[in-house]
């Protein structure tokens, strides 16, 4: 897996890992991501430039996933 040069936006599909999820929220300098089936617990990437961006909020809305 690759850095990225930015970090992921709100809404975002992204990998941390293996894990699949969506970026929830960005605090302090903190992403916090949650499971894509929406619900269930949050927690904070801990790596957030090691994320890698599945697909961004407006490439999802334009396939009429959101």
């Amino acid at each position: 897996m690759t850095e990225t040069e930015t970090m992921p936006s709100v809404g975002d599909e992204v990998m941390e890992g293996q894990k699949r999820a969506v970026v929830t929220d960005i605090r302090g300098g903190v992403v916090w991501l949650r499971a894509p089936q929406g619900g269930g617990p949050e927690w904070p990437a801990e790596e957030p430039r090691k994320l890698t961006v599945r697909r961004t909020r407006t490439e999802m809305i334009a396939a009429g996933d959101l």
